[in-house]
Formats: C-alpha cells, structure tokens, sequence
C-alpha cells in the first residue's frame, strides 16, 4: 500500500473541483500536474494500488531508469501539490452526474463535486490459474519484455501460453534469449504459419498443461508439466488478461468493453482520451492496457491538455453569453456558477 496523505476535504478543498482525478498512478498524476500547472483546482483520488507496485524498478523511462515505482509515484504527488493540487486516499464507489457536473462518492461515504473526470484507475491483471504465479509475478515471472526483457536476458525463458498474443510475446522474448520456449499450456497448438515462425527463430515448443512452478531458494529453476516433465527455466512471460477498473462509471452510462486485441477489457476513448460521455475522460492502462508507465504519463498529460481546452472553451461561450447581456440574472448566476465555482464569496 502507497502512503498517500489524507486531505479533510469539508476543511480544505472547494465545494465543487475544476476535476476530478481518479487513480493516482503515472496517468493520474501527470493529468493532474498538467491541470494544477493551468491553475485548476484539482483533486486525485487514490486508492493506493498501483498495477506495477509487485515491481523493484520502472523501466524505459527517461530520466527515471531504474527508479522504485514508489518512489516515483512520491515524487509527482509532491509535484503536483507544488502547484495547488491535492491527493487524497480513497477508493471512489460511484460517479454521478450532477447539474453542469459529477458527484464523486468515495466508499466511505464521502464525496466530491467536479466539472470534469479524469479517470486512470489502471487495470487488475488476472494470472493464470498455475500455483505459484501470483507469488513470483513481477520478480522472474514477468510479463513486458520491454519492461523485463533486459534484466533476464540470456537466462531459459518460458512464455505461459495464455491468450492470443502468446505467439507474438515469445517472439519478442526471443531478442533478449537464445534460450525460449513456448508452453502451449491449455491453449490451442500453434498454427503452421506461427510454428513456422517459431521454429525459424529457435524458440521451442512444448505441449502439455503446466500445473506447478519449481521454485529453489527463492529462485525459479522450473516449470513442471502435469505427466510430471520438469523443464528448466529461469524466468517465465505470461501475457494476463486485463481487466479494467471501471466498473464504478457505470451510474454515467460508461462501461469497460472488449479490447480489440483480445487481451482483456478496457474503457475505450478517442486518442486524446475523450470518451463517448460528455465530460470523462481517461488515461493510462484503464483505456491501454499495454501502455508502459512513459506512455501512461503521457496519456495522462494530454488527456489534462485536453480537459483544460473544454472548460475554457466553456468559460468563453459563457463569458460571451454575459457580454451580450450582461445584466441578465440568470446570466450572471450561470457564470458566477461556472467559472468561479467553489472560490466564489458572496457573490
């Protein structure tokens, strides 16, 4: 569990945010620098349970090799309340539309108002039902070779057949080993034009189901088979099936879907993150399951670009609205509503 601090939102934030920030991994955190820097009042919510928190270090990041994803995460918080926003723990339970905006409710019964929703809750990835994976995930069973690849390079490298991509991940293995083997698992063999394929870059093939992990010191030394054939590995790539923290969209009609690609689920949106829900946007691996933490943050930032230029092209349409009739009531009370939002004092 991340250490995020606890914010008394009745003492310290405004009744309604510019957004709403849901998630506060790579996604979340740098949408939110990116709108706390454009001076909106911003609030990211954070559960605390970052999908590469099993991991001792991010990889291919520039300028952040190496760092601990804790440690990285820390960092943009602190960024980001450099500039006037907050983070606060929780865990949101559901989104509802409320007038111009959202209501955020928080498990525990608390809640926020916002303009506009950035949500990057990221993904759960759901292994393979083999004793032994979950505990060894992230460590020398890995997923992303761009991720891992380097550091198990040269070691006996087992991919888990799990889903379509199995073919197309032990192929990528096969850059960073000479040594690759594909379990075709319960999965269908592979076709002749992937065995092909395989056997042209040397990667083996092994059929049969893989009941068990062999496990020496802490260190992965096997893969057992279930007639009881122990295959000596170092390292094993599993592709996981994703499935999508979004379920709590459902109350503003925003569901996780099929990905195109047959890994799992994802909430779709346009390239910028926009979604089909006037309002939401999304980033990260909610939306891209395959992203990497770089290509996460950059999500995020755009998808924060992005909110920013809708409320001010709201904001203008409004403030047009009261040059032509700047002493209609209702007029003045839709912007004051609008643009000052919580920060307004008897107005």
């Amino acid at each position: 569990m991340v250490d995020v601090e606890v914010v008394v939102m009745t003492e310290q934030l405004n009744d309604k945010q510019d957004v709403v920030v849901v998630g506060g991994g790579a996604a979340g955190l740098s949408g939110a620098l990116m709108l706390a820097r454009a001076r909106r009042s911003v609030v990211v919510v954070d559960a605390g349970e970052p999908r590469n928190a099993p991991a001792e270090a991010v990889h291919g990041l520039f300028a952040r090799e190496g760092t601990n994803p804790a440690e990285l995460l820390a960092r943009g918080r602190d960024e980001v309340r450099r500039y006037g926003g907050h983070v606060v723990s929780g865990e949101v339970d559901s989104v509802a539309r409320d007038g111009a905006g959202f209501t955020v409710t928080l498990a525990e019964g608390r809640s926020l108002r916002a303009k506009r929703l950035l949500v990057t809750t990221g993904l759960v990835d759901e292994l393979p039902a083999v004793p032994g994976l979950r505990s060894r995930w992230g460590r020398d069973v890995v997923h992303c070779p761009y991720c891992h690849g380097w550091e198990v390079r040269d070691r006996a490298i087992g991919v888990l057949a799990s889903g379509p991509m199995s073919v197309h991940q032990a192929l990528l293995f096969r850059q960073w080993s000479a040594d690759v083997v594909l379990f075709t698992h319960d999965r269908p063999a592979p076709s002749p034009e992937e065995l092909e394929q395989l056997t042209a870059r040397g990667v083996g093939v092994v059929d049969g189901e893989v009941t068990a992990l062999e496990v020496v010191d802490d260190q992965l030394t096997g893969v057992r088979l279930a007639d009881g054939t122990v295959y000596a590995r170092e390292a094993l790539a599993v592709a996981p099936r994703a499935r999508a923290r979004g379920g709590f969209l459902a109350g503003v009609g925003l569901y996780p879907v099929e990905h195109p690609a047959g890994v799992g689920e994802h909430v779709p949106a346009d390239p910028t993150g926009r979604t089909d829900v006037p309002g939401v946007w999304v980033a990260g691996n909610v939306t891209d399951p395959m992203a990497q933490v770089g290509t996460a943050a950059a999500a995020g930032a755009t998808a924060g670009a992005q909110i920013n230029a809708d409320l001010v092209a709201e904001e203008t349409r409004l403030a047009v609205a009261a040059l032509r009739d700047p002493f209609s009531a209702a007029s003045e009370a839709r912007l004051c509503e609008q643009v000052m939002g919580g920060r307004r004092h008897g107005l």
